[in-house]
């Protein structure tokens, strides 16, 4: 009986294996699509700024044109399009990391490019022509990597034999983890969530989902003033994306107010993240005649709700003393936050 438990145990755990190596693969497919649309995109950005073609105008209005005709994607925005268009060119058949990557995988080591010796990349042939090379390097490299990497390495690193050793390196950790070990986030890119148009799965985040809606309408009810301007609201700082639970506009007031939702216990982290959301909406959404952002924070623990202000470190007395005022009480939204994750929370489980 014992060997028998052993061997059904092994085969469960074989299903599992195969469920893991199909995401796997899913993932990859999808990444590599994704992965390839931004480099295609970029050269097509590249090459009509470079001739001329096109200023920041056009490229703003191809932004704006994409909005409207796909308007769930948000990442060919202004921003997204220049991103590609810098992807295309840092990785191009002409750029420096192309070539160096050519010349290691030829035996012709520079230098600059001695730290890269021992990469373990299949060596391509003398007499592949250059182009095929350059497919070589796309599809057995660029592509496996996940944009979100992607982004991170060319966002902090200039140098290109620095780019180029940090794209290897993620790619040889990505190659050498077992499916079964493969970060369970690695599914939930928000890139590839956003490119596919996937559904959310049936979680914590149908509840956030929920709370988030029905705030939206509660605050918008209770709140005098208060102006809805979205919820997802992409802020970016550098090459990163940070998206935001709620954001309004205060007449009143005169200022941006972001609500932001945690489905969990308060930590002080929280109110650090949060401030760092509002330096970019100050920086970057504000407009000269407005007053400091506001942000307010909204925690659902296990067995209590936190709600907390944070404003900008400069803001004077008086104008605190007149947000607290205008907004809604603290212990009303402690409230309401309860009593809607008590009612979805009874729906969900």
């Amino acid at each position: 009986m014992s060997k028998l438990k052993i061997d059904k145990n092994a085969d469960f755990e074989q299903v599992l294996l195969l469920i893991q190596e199909a995401r796997s693969r899913v993932f990859s497919k999808a990444n590599a699509e994704l992965v390839m649309l931004y480099f295609n995109v970029g050269k097509m950005v590249s090459q009509k700024v470079n001739q001329g073609i096109w200023g920041d105008a056009v490229v703003d209005e191809l932004a704006k044109h994409i909005e409207i005709h796909l308007p769930e994607l948000t990442g060919f925005n202004r921003r997204g399009l220049y991103r590609m268009k810098q992807f295309f060119e840092i990785y191009n058949i002409d750029s420096e990391c192309f070539l160096l990557w050519l010349s290691v995988n030829n035996s012709i080591v520079s230098p600059a490019a001695t730290q890269l010796e021992n990469t373990e990349m299949e060596k391509v042939s003398p007499a592949a022509t250059q182009m095929e090379m350059h497919n070589n390097f796309l599809n057995n490299i660029l592509l496996k990597i996940s944009w979100t990497n992607h982004l991170e390495i060319f966002s902090s690193i200039k140098k290109s034999e620095e780019i180029l050793f940090y794209v290897l390196m993620s790619l040889k950790e990505i190659v050498s983890t077992l499916p079964t070990q493969l970060p369970q986030n690695l599914f939930k890119d928000p890139y590839i969530f956003e490119f596919l148009d996937l559904p959310d799965t049936h979680s914590e985040k149908d509840l956030e989902k929920a709370l988030i809606q029905n705030l939206q309408k509660f605050i918008l009810e209770v709140g005098k003033g208060f102006t809805y301007m979205g919820n997802q609201y992409r802020l970016q700082v550098g090459n990163k994306d940070y998206y935001t639970d709620l954001l309004f506009y205060h007449r009143d007031l005169q200022c941006l107010v972001l609500f932001e939702l945690k489905i969990e216990d308060f930590a002080p982290e929280f109110l650090g993240k949060l401030n760092f959301y509002l330096e970019a909406l100050d920086r970057d959404v504000k407009r000269p005649n407005e007053k400091p952002s506001i942000g307010i924070l909204l925690c659902k623990g296990k067995d209590t709700e936190v709600v907390e202000y944070a404003m900008a470190r400069n803001t004077s007395p008086a104008l605190i003393a007149d947000y607290e005022t205008k907004l809604i009480d603290k212990k009303l939204l402690a409230q309401k936050l309860h009593q809607l994750s008590a009612l979805f929370k009874k729906d969900i489980d």
